[in-house]
């Protein structure tokens, strides 16, 4: 049976997603945005009645809230939005209180999480070589407000997960219209590992959270798309 989405937020993503939906077998169910949500009234619309899972790529300062009022009617979500984390724990909290299920990622990108994975095993291998530094840089397109990308923490978050203990430099670009690119750099006394992944087309993050909405779908508890995809 399709999985009967609501898009919290109908921007660059959200038209994303819903021009891919129907190829991953999901059906929208509404499109809130500025004009039918603006203060959170459009989430206590009748015509969610039937929704399984929202997909929120708002804003920012509207991610907590759209997510209680979710909670209180039972649909399960999934976060993209970044620039919130601080609330993390107050939203995590209402979470479980409500028993739904959340798939939260900086980067819905399945090649993204993967890279995320690989990035973390070379911290891992390079945390005991102690001349070699290291760095991150992400480029996004320039209407992208968040800086540096709440992928480009994650990165950072994994890599020191792993064990690499030492400074990791962090900077970013914001220019023209690219979806994103994300590189990862140990530099040594006589070399220079770098390792970049690059998103040719915004149909890759809808793509990862169409397959997040489908897997989440029925689940309880806080997930990442690690858990999505059974990255170990």
């Amino acid at each position: 049976m399709s999985v009967r989405i609501v898009l919290v937020g109908y921007g660059r993503m959200g038209r994303a997603i819903d021009a891919l939906s129907t190829e991953h077998d999901c059906q929208v169910v509404e499109r809130l945005d500025v004009h039918n949500n603006r203060h959170g009234e459009g989430i206590d619309s009748p015509s969610l009645a039937d929704a399984d899972v929202a997909i929120e790529f708002s804003l920012a300062d509207s991610v907590a809230s759209n997510v209680e009022k979710l909670a209180a009617r039972g649909i399960n979500v999934v976060v993209g939005t970044t620039g919130w984390e601080d609330r993390e724990a107050e939203v995590r909290q209402v979470v479980e209180k409500a028993g739904i299920g959340v798939v939260h990622a900086a980067n819905f990108s399945l090649g993204v999480n993967l890279f995320l994975a690989v990035v973390e095993r070379s911290a891992a291998l390079l945390a005991p070589y102690e001349d070699f530094g290291s760095w991150i840089h992400e480029g996004h397109h320039a209407a992208k407000q968040d800086a540096p990308s709440g992928t480009a923490l994650a990165l950072r978050t994994a890599m020191e997960w792993a064990g690499y203990a030492r400074s990791i430099d962090v900077s970013s670009t914001r220019a023209g219209r690219m979806p994103g690119t994300h590189t990862v750099g140990y530099d040594g006394p006589f070399d220079t590992i770098t390792l970049t992944h690059t998103a040719r087309d915004r149909s890759t993050f809808a793509r990862g959270a169409l397959e997040a909405a489908r897997w989440v779908r029925g689940r309880r508890g806080w997930f990442t798309m690690r858990d999505v995809l059974g990255i170990d």
